[in-house]
C-alpha cells in the first residue's frame, strides 16, 4: 500500500472491502513476542484466547487465515489447529514463500490479503498485502509503512481487533455495534 493523497479512511475502507484472508505473523502478533522454555528446553506456547476467538470467527465466516513463523514453532500447531482450518507455516519457511504458497492454495491476490506483522523481518509481507497492519507495539520503523496501527499489542488482542474490523466492515460480524446491521 503506497502513501495516499486522498482521505486515509477511504483507502482503508477500500482495502477492508477487498479482504478475504488474514495473514498473521506468529511472534509478536499472535504472541507477545516472548519465547518461554520449560526446564527441558521445550517451547511453552501461549496465545491470547480472544485472538483465537477472532481467528475462529473469521474462519467460520468464510475468511482464510494463515499463521507464519520465521522459525521452528511447531509447538503452536495444536493450539492453532483447534481454532479451525488455519494454514500453518511453522517450520521455519521463508516468510514470503509461505505467503505466496498460501495465496496460491486459495486463489488469492495481494489486495485480498490483510497482513498483521510487527517487525522489520516481515516488511516484505506488509509491502505486498492489500491491508498491512502492525500492533501498537510493533517496530517503530513500520509505523509509516502500514495502513493501520492496531490499538492493541501483539499477543493481547491485535488479531481479534483486525478480524473483527474486517468482518464488521463487510457486514458479516454478527455482534456489530453499527446501527442498522
Amino acid at each position: 500500500m503506497q502513501p495516499y493523497q486522498a482521505d486515509p479512511s477511504s483507502q482503508i475502507n477500500a482495502a477492508l472491502d477487498a479482504v478475504k484472508a488474514l495473514v498473521i505473523s506468529l511472534d509478536g502478533v499472535l504472541t507477545n513476542g516472548t519465547i518461554t522454555l520449560d526446564g527441558e528446553g521445550r517451547e511453552m506456547p501461549g496465545v491470547y484466547a480472544r485472538d483465537l476467538v477472532g481467528i475462529r470467527e473469521a474462519l467460520r465466516l468464510g475468511m482464510k487465515v494463515a499463521v507464519i513463523a520465521g522459525r521452528q514453532a511447531g509447538a503452536y500447531r495444536q493450539v492453532l489447529e483447534a481454532a479451525g482450518p488455519v494454514d500453518l507455516f511453522l517450520d521455519g519457511e521463508e516468510r514470503l514463500e509461505a505467503y505466496e504458497a498460501f495465496k496460491s492454495r486459495h486463489g488469492l491476490q495481494d489486495d485480498e490479503c490483510a497482513c498483521i506483522a510487527d517487525d522489520i523481518d516481515d516488511l516484505e509481507l506488509l509491502k505486498k498485502a492489500g491491508l498491512p497492519v502492525t500492533p501498537i507495539n510493533g517496530a517503530e520503523y513500520l509505523r509509516n509503512r502500514v495502513a493501520y496501527i492496531s490499538v492493541f499489542e501483539g499477543g493481547r488482542g491485535c488479531v481479534r481487533e483486525i478480524a473483527e474490523m474486517i468482518l464488521d466492515h463487510q457486514n458479516r460480524w454478527e455482534h456489530s455495534e453499527k446501527p442498522n446491521n
